[in-house]
């Protein structure tokens, strides 16, 4: 019952291939140095993936995002197909029309009971001034929000 942003996180792997997952578990954890938090869970099949890129983009979905946020969360499709992104730094792709991506080194990796804790190093932030946000609350996106009002 707690609101939050929406995210997808994207990287390549060492073969070449795209990667990439919903996400509603990201943080900022540090300002100097530019550090983010995300979560991942142990039984997640883009675990070892993510586990093993040198790089990764944290991409921060707007309003207008939300049948990508559902379409990265599941399991047995093409993901990719259709979804416009340019490689960003260290090859992490960036997804089109995100309100902000964070473009981050792959620093830390902590177990933490059945998830696992990502902590990039952010090398790169841009952001859509203006850009109304993707929320996640109670199992449902929230599109249109009272916030400000």
């Amino acid at each position: 019952m707690f609101a939050t942003g929406v995210a997808i996180v994207t990287a390549h792997t060492a073969a070449g291939q795209r990667v990439g997952l919903t996400i509603s578990s990201f943080n900022a954890l540090s300002l100097q140095p530019p550090l983010v938090l995300w979560s991942l869970g142990c039984a997640s099949s883009s675990l070892a993936a993510f586990g093993a890129v040198a790089h990764y983009a944290v991409n921060v979905l707007t309003a207008g995002q939300a049948a990508l946020a559902e379409r990265f969360a599941t399991r047995g499709i093409d993901r990719w197909a259709g979804v416009d992104a340019a490689d960003g730094v260290g090859g992490a792709p960036l997804l089109a029309g995100a309100a902000a991506t964070f473009e981050c080194a792959n620093l830390r990796r902590h177990d933490a009971g059945d998830h696992v804790l990502f902590i990039g190093a952010v090398e790169r932030c841009t952001h859509r001034a203006g850009a109304a946000p993707l929320l996640y609350h109670g199992g449902r996106f929230y599109t249109d929000s009272p916030l400000g009002a």
